[in-house]
C-alpha cells in the first residue's frame, strides 16, 4: 500500500496559543513537519536506522511492531506511522506507530499495541532534550496529518526513553495514569549484583532458594537457542502460566490463540538477532520456571513468566528466575532490568523503583467526548477501589470466582 506523504507546517513553540505577531511582538516559526505512512514499506529504512542509532524501547523494534500489525491488528483498522521531521533541516526527529480502529460506533486512534506492547514510546532520532513547548509543537504536526477520528487515546506512556524525557509524557494534554512501571538499574560486577542492588531480604531468600534447588539435582538457567528449544520452552511457559492463572482465577491474554501465535512467532524470529529470548530454569531435566524477554538498547524487558509453584515446597522459582536473569543480563553488559507494568508486591520485594505512566485522552467529536468521559470515570472508580485495600481485595475475590466459574 502506498504511503500518504502529506507534509504540513506543524507548529510553533507555543501551539496552544495564537501566534499573532501583533500580540507577541515576534513571528512564531514552525519547528516541525510530519508525514503519514500507511505501510511499513515506505518507512522501513528510516525505522531500522532510528532503531540502530536512536532511542527506543524493545516494544518499538520493527520486527515486534510489524508482527503486531500482521497478526493482531483488526482487519478493518488502519496503520498510521507518523514521521516527524525538523522543519528547518528536514532531519527526522521521531516515529510514532499508531492505528485507527472502529470502537462502539466511533473511531479511535491508539498506539499500535493490541495488548502486547507495554510502553507507548516513539522512536527518537537522538538524545536531544525536549520541553513541553517543543513536545506540543511536534504533537500539533502529528495531529495535522492524522485521518479524522472521534478521539485519541494513548495509554502506557513512560516518562523517559533511555534517560531522555518522552515527548508524549510532556504534552500539555497528557496526565498521570493509574499504571506504574518498575525496574532496576544494573551496574558493576555480575557476581555481586544481587547483593548490591536488591533488598537484603530478597538477597537472603534468593541465596537460600538457589542452595535448595542445587541440593535437588543442580540448578541451571537454560537459554533457548534453536527452534526446537523455542517450541519446548514456549510450550512449557504456556502450560505453566495458564495452569497458574486458572488456579488464581486471573485473566491472561495467552488464552487467545492469535496472541499465542504472535509470541511464538516473535520468539522464533528473535533467534536471528537475539531481540526476543526464552529462558528456562531447570533442576535436572524439570522446568521450574520459564521467562520470555525482550533485549534492546542495554535493557532486558521481562514480559511473560510461567512458574511451577508446587514443584518444590517453600521456595520461589519465579523470584529465583528473575535473580538469575539479572545476573545473566549484567554479564552481557545490560544496564537495566525492566519488570514491566503493574504494582505486584514481588517487585517491591526485589527492590525495584517505580515510575508512573502517563496517558493521553483527546476528544474531537461529541461521540469522542462521551467515550473519553466514560474512560476517565472508569479510571477514577478503579483508583478509588485501589485506595481502599479491603474493598479492592473483595472485588478481586469476586472477579476470581467469576473467572473460575467461566473456566
Amino acid at each position: 500500500m502506498a504511503s500518504q506523504a502529506v507534509q504540513l507546517v506543524a507548529a510553533s513553540d507555543a501551539p496552544t496559543q495564537s501566534s499573532s505577531p501583533i500580540r507577541s511582538g515576534i513571528v512564531a516559526t514552525a519547528r516541525y513537519t510530519a508525514r503519514l505512512h500507511t505501510s511499513f514499506d515506505t518507512v522501513r529504512q528510516l525505522w531500522l536506522r532510528l532503531e540502530e542509532t536512536g532511542l527506543c524501547t524493545g516494544h518499538q523494534g520493527l520486527a515486534w511492531v510489524e508482527g503486531i500489525a500482521r497478526r493482531l491488528m483488526p482487519k478493518s483498522a488502519d496503520l498510521l506511522v507518523v514521521e516527524v521531521n525538523d522543519a528547518a533541516t528536514g532531519a527526522p526527529v521521531m516515529l510514532l506507530p499508531l492505528l485507527r480502529r472502529r470502537a462502539l460506533g466511533h473511531y479511535v486512534i491508539e498506539w499500535l499495541s493490541c495488548g502486547v506492547c507495554d510502553y507507548s514510546a516513539p522512536l527518537l532520532a537522538d538524545a536531544r532534550p525536549w520541553t513541553r513547548q517543543s513536545a506540543d509543537a511536534a504533537w500539533v504536526a502529528v495531529r495535522a496529518v492524522l485521518p479524522p477520528a472521534d478521539r485519541i487515546h494513548i495509554a502506557g506512556i513512560p516518562q523517559e526513553i533511555h534517560g531522555v524525557t518522552n515527548p508524549l509524557a510532556l504534552l500539555s494534554a497528557a496526565r498521570d495514569s493509574i499504571q506504574i512501571a518498575s525496574g532496576l538499574v544494573m551496574d558493576g560486577e555480575p557476581e555481586t549484583l544481587i547483593k548490591r542492588i536488591c533488598k537484603s531480604s530478597f538477597t537472603k531468600n534468593f541465596n537460600r532458594h538457589c542452595r535448595r534447588f542445587e541440593q535437588l539435582g543442580g540448578l541451571a538457567l537454560v537459554e533457548a537457542e534453536t527452534p526446537d528449544m523455542i517450541e519446548e520452552q514456549f510450550g512449557t511457559l504456556l502450560d505453566l502460566r495458564l495452569n497458574r492463572f486458572r488456579e488464581l482465577g486471573r485473566f491472561d491474554l495467552l488464552t487467545q490463540a492469535p496472541i499465542v501465535e504472535f509470541y511464538r512467532d516473535a520468539a522464533l524470529q528473535g533467534l536471528s538477532d537475539g531481540s526476543v529470548r526464552l529462558f528456562g530454569l531447570r533442576v535436572g531435566q524439570a522446568y521450574l520456571a520459564v521467562m520470555y524477554v525482550l533485549v534492546m538498547k542495554g535493557t532486558l524487558h521481562a514480559l511473560l513468566l510461567g512458574i511451577d509453584q508446587d514443584a518444590v515446597a517453600n521456595v520461589a522459582p519465579g523470584l529465583t528466575m528473575i535473580g538469575k536473569l539479572m545476573v545473566w543480563g549484567r554479564a552481557q553488559g545490560l544496564g537495566y532490568f525492566d519488570l514491566s507494568v503493574g504494582g505486584q508486591g514481588y517487585k517491591q520485594h526485589i527492590g525495584a523503583s517505580n515510575s508512573v505512566l502517563a496517558e493521553l485522552c483527546e476528544a474531537m467529536t461529541l461521540k469522542g467526548r462521551a467515550s473519553t468521559a466514560y474512560i476517565r470515570l472508569r479510571c477514577k472508580t478503579e483508583l478509588f477501589v485501589r485506595s481502599k485495600p479491603r474493598l479492592y481485595k473483595a472485588v478481586q475475590g469476586v472477579m476470581r470466582r467469576l473467572r473460575r466459574l467461566k473456566n
